[in-house]
């Protein structure tokens, strides 16, 4: 496995215009971000036609494009990428059910990441409208939502790339899935 100074070194490169980094980047990075993408995938309905490799191959292109994000660290690298699969898990959402014109939502289980009592399932698009609405009214909690739920990062984690503690990142997720119990 590799060290993470070496994925952060690597990003530090890759921006710099360094083709080579890029080369060495992605077998580092890649079982973890077909583990984020499963993670996403999880959440889908059973007959998603958008498998992992896929999701993974689209949000590292799109990661590759960011030419104003100054990587910090590999923990940020892993935060935009699954930022990254989410929205495209949106945008496929949304063009989906255009197609269909509403007709069988996508639905997300939040059951273990945001513990709902009660194990409702809702659709992809109403989970982003809903993390918008948030993100307006506590981005802090939209991201730790975000971390959470979409990157699969742990409460240490997600302190490390949001720069607080664990017992805030507690705090704010409690918060957080609270207010989205209630619009979901």
């Amino acid at each position: 496995m590799a060290e993470k100074s070496d994925v952060t070194q690597l990003l530090s490169k890759a921006q710099t215009g360094n083709r080579e980094a890029l080369d060495e980047l992605l077998p580092l990075v890649y079982d973890e971000l077909r583990r984020v993408a499963g993670s996403h995938l999880r959440n889908e309905r059973d007959n998603h036609t958008l498998q992992a490799t896929a999701l993974v191959n689209e949000a590292y292109i799109r990661l590759l494009e960011q030419k104003e994000v100054d990587w910090q660290n590999r923990l940020h690298f892993f935060s935009i990428a699954s930022e990254m699969m989410r929205r495209i898990l949106v945008n496929y959402a949304v063009q989906r059910n255009a197609k269909k014109r509403g007709d069988g939502a996508i639905q997300v289980e939040l059951d273990e990441a945001i513990s709902f009592a009660d194990g409702r399932d809702f659709d992809l698009v109403s989970l982003d409208e809903a993390l918008k609405t948030l993100a307006k009214l506590d981005e802090k909690q939209a991201k730790i939502v975000e971390l959470r739920f979409f990157g699969g990062l742990t409460i240490e984690e997600t302190a490390q790339v949001l720069g607080i503690s664990d017992s805030t990142v507690k705090r704010e997720w409690r918060m957080a899935k609270a207010w989205l119990k209630t619009r979901i």
